[in-house]
């Protein structure tokens, strides 16, 4: 017959236990600890080479990804740091900057684009209009994504679309497109064609008739799409923020 454990045996049993849980969480604590010293020696660290090279942060493409990177492997945030010492740094003035001007050559051809525009002819036009000096034609696309990520503070009004590896659309007017609709987008720029059809979007998608017209009915209601009824066999949707033609007029 197994013999019970005792009432003492189970008392010193807990006691180890509760002994054990003290000592992880202090091991625990002691390493928190640890870890918030490094991250603050970082952050100091990180202070310290910004504030030498400033100058070379706000001119320089490349060296200012990599400050980026950076300040995202300890979770520090520039641009959103609006006191203290980033704000007297001052390198989110580049993007603020950067995103009143996105916000021109967006109102500035949103009426013929219906406030789709594609990443590369939007750096095309901020090029183009912030001169010929060097440090404004050094514009990535990853300081128009930062850029318009700071716009979205007013609302939904600014969005960006992915439309495939690398391509990007920024939405400046209000309302979200929905999956359907984003799934159209995609499909126009991967056949690189800036148009689909119904056919198209049923066949590829394998969408019924009525998902692939209300997806792109309400595109053209919104000014996204144009409609097309010059083929004998079908309408054609075109998409003005992907179409050569439109995107070098003036």
């Amino acid at each position: 017959m197994r013999r019970r454990a005792g009432v003492g045996a189970i008392q010193k049993q807990r006691l180890e236990q509760e002994k054990y849980r003290e000592k992880g969480s202090e091991i625990q604590e002691n390493q928190f600890q640890q870890m918030s010293k490094q991250l603050e020696v970082f952050r100091d660290n990180l202070e310290e080479f910004a504030s030498k090279h400033k100058s070379e942060i706000k001119k320089n493409a490349q060296f200012r990804r990599q400050f980026q990177e950076m300040c995202a492997a300890i979770g520090v945030d520039p641009l959103a740091s609006g006191k203290g010492f980033w704000s007297v740094l001052g390198i989110g003035d580049f993007y603020y900057e950067l995103g009143v001007q996105i916000v021109e050559v967006c109102l500035a051809t949103n009426y013929k684009n219906g406030g789709l525009i594609t990443l590369e002819e939007l750096r095309t036009r901020l090029i183009a209009a912030r001169g010929k000096a060097k440090k404004h034609q050094e514009i990535t696309n990853e300081d128009l994504l930062a850029a318009v990520k700071k716009l979205r503070i007013f609302g939904n009004g600014f969005t960006v679309v992915p439309i495939g590896k690398g391509k990007w659309l920024v939405q400046s007017v209000p309302g979200e497109l929905n999956l359907d609709q984003t799934l159209v987008l995609q499909k126009a720029s991967s056949l690189g064609t800036a148009w689909v059809s119904t056919s198209i979007l049923t066949q590829d998608l394998s969408w019924n008739d009525t998902r692939a017209e209300n997806a792109l009915n309400h595109m053209v209601k919104e000014g996204l799409a144009w409609v097309d009824n010059q083929d004998p066999k079908e309408t054609l949707y075109w998409f003005p923020s992907m179409f050569a033609e439109c995107v070098s007029a003036s």
